[in-house]
């Protein structure tokens, strides 16, 4: 059963996220501050994290950018929670590799289909292309493994990165516009501005340098990979 840590401080949330969680088959941890959850996350194995924006000691933000800056908790999907719902916090937190984000009052069924999207138990075979082994020069993207390895190094990419490179590398060429992707790759239902899948990308093309030059920028569309170099 998958395992979700929930890093929130308010106990009403907490008791909510509990309940729904295990009622779809979810084993759950609960921490009450940043501190704990790392070392909640440092001492056993999660599938995903539910990140309170809002916490005690450190907030989610700096608890999001210690995760993803450790190699053994950058793949973990992120959604974070909180009240604050303007685009400028949107945007920071999807720049520092949070996979979603759910302002607070959210709808409790909205939240588990978004949860099951990032876990991968949804049928995102058309999203994601062919179920096959991609490799351009020393770039590979491996769907079984779920990992991509530039010269071997494997690269740290979040869920929804990984999502967004395999489905483009899947379909060379091919420009696409930006809500385009966020429906291909996401839940249909996330956050969505012009700078959501601009802030993905940027993430996506500081991790594979150098074939961050397969990711080209369709001026006034989206982005296509290409495997032919200018």
């Amino acid at each position: 059963m998958p395992r979700i840590l929930v890093i929130e401080d308010e106990p009403d949330i907490q008791t909510l996220l509990r309940f729904n969680l295990q009622r779809e088959g979810h084993v759950v941890t609960v921490a009450g501050t940043g501190n704990d959850g790392l070392h909640e996350l440092r001492r056993g194995h999660y599938d995903l994290v539910l990140l309170d924006l809002m916490l005690p000691d450190r907030d989610g933000l700096e608890v999001c950018r210690v995760m993803r800056a450790d190699a053994g908790l950058a793949g973990i999907p992120i959604i974070m929670l909180t009240a604050k719902g303007e685009e400028s916090d949107i945007v920071l937190g999807l720049g520092l590799g949070a996979d979603d984000y759910v302002t607070k009052p959210f709808r409790v069924k909205e939240l588990m289909a978004r949860i099951k999207v990032r876990l991968g138990r949804v049928d995102d075979s058309e999203a994601l292309g062919p179920k096959k082994r991609l490799q351009i020069q020393n770039l590979v993207i491996d769907p079984v493994r779920h990992r991509v390895t530039v010269s071997e190094e494997v690269a740290p990419l979040t869920l929804t990165e990984f999502k967004l490179l395999h489905f483009l590398a899947s379909h060379p060429g091919i420009a696409y516009g930006r809500y385009d992707l966020l429906d291909r790759i996401g839940d249909g239902e996330a956050a969505v501005t012009d700078r959501t899948v601009d802030v993905h990308v940027r993430n996506l093309r500081s991790k594979i340098k150098p074939y961050d030059r397969f990711i080209e920028t369709v001026r006034g569309v989206g982005y296509r990979f290409s495997e032919v170099e200018a």
